[in-house]
């Protein structure tokens, strides 16, 4: 069904059988969840690029239920769509819905999440090693390269935040392996859900109240950790990480009770995806810089780059790029 040719450069060029006029393009985008703010922004700029392009998009979102996003894409494929954009719930039973699409022979994207052991036709994401390197080093200098730290990692059915974790510690294991660093409470954080991350963050807080900072992989699950410190009266004293620059995480960063965010240029990722998903729809050519080996086959791969933000550079940012307005963080 697939055809997948590797260049000396590792340029991928993927094919796909079917072409489609540009009239009859439907696309199906398949969402684990709207509960966090960037994932409405990802759907709406990736619905209106598609439409710009020509395209129908219909969009189903599973509320981080595995049954119900199966369920969805039997319903999208049903309605004989010509392309598959996921965001899987759950990277490992997703590989069930691309295998419903590969025998409806519609190609799958795999946005900003990697499905697992599935023949995926694209994986289209940031760049997620880099996100969990950009927080390590962010902490590892607030606290002068020595200290107690918490980590709270994300949610264990993400393939992301194993990446956010490889990276934090490509930068934190010399300092952890010399002692300078020590990790007192760590445990990952089911479903991203705030809640367990303050769950996480008071069982700590049991143990010590000696640390010096909070690796936490993004901004929702920092709000929940940071909701702990305050009951301990620590918010604003302990450094604390976080991730995708939501507007409530860049009024913590000025207000002082966050120390910094990484910010996923998320109108670039969508644009993207909905680009590659026309024409994966329409069998045109698609050229990706990278492969990734999602425990089944070798998918190709683009990643878009991250940039750190606190509240020196926020406004040469995240409000420079449109992503907030300048009233909503400084109100």
């Amino acid at each position: 069904m697939k055809i997948v040719i590797r260049s000396i450069l590792i340029l991928v060029v993927l094919f796909s059988v079917s072409a489609v006029s540009a009239e009859e393009v439907l696309i199906g985008l398949s969402l684990d969840t709207l509960a966090e703010e960037h994932w409405k922004k990802d759907r709406d700029i990736f619905v209106q690029e598609a439409e710009k392009l020509g395209a129908r998009v219909i969009v189903n979102v599973a509320n981080s239920d595995d049954t119900r996003q199966i369920m969805d894409i039997r319903s999208l494929i049903a309605n004989k769509v010509d392309c598959l954009v996921i965001v899987p719930h759950d990277c490992e039973a997703m590989a069930k819905g691309v295998e419903l699409a590969d025998k409806a022979d519609i190609p799958v994207i795999s946005y900003d999440r990697l499905i697992s052991n599935a023949e995926v036709e694209l994986y289209l994401t940031f760049d997620n090693v880099k996100v969990g390197e950009e927080q390590a080093k962010f902490l590892v200098d607030a606290i002068g390269g020595k200290g107690r730290i918490v980590r709270l990692y994300g949610a264990p059915t993400d393939y992301n935040s194993k990446m956010f974790k490889q990276g934090q510690d490509n930068i934190l294991q010399p300092y952890i392996d010399s002692g300078a660093i020590e990790v007192v409470h760590e445990d990952w954080v089911l479903e991203w859900a705030p809640a367990n991350a303050k769950k996480i963050m008071n069982a700590a807080l049991t143990k010590t109240k000696d640390f010096a900072g909070v690796l936490v992989s993004n901004d929702g699950t920092a709000g929940g950790a940071i909701q702990a410190l305050k009951e301990a009266g620590l918010a604003g004293k302990v450094i604390v990480t976080g991730l995708d620059a939501d507007e409530v995480a860049c009024q913590r960063i000025v207000n002082g009770t966050q120390a910094m965010t990484v910010y996923k240029p998320i109108a670039e990722l969508a644009k993207k995806a909905a680009e590659l998903a026309v024409k994966l729809a329409k069998g045109e050519n698609i050229i990706a810089d990278t492969i990734i080996d999602n425990g089944y086959s070798d998918v190709p791969a683009l990643f878009i780059d991250v940039i750190p933000v606190t509240k020196e550079n926020m406004r040469e940012t995240v409000i420079a790029d449109g992503y907030h307005l300048e009233s909503d963080i400084y109100k």
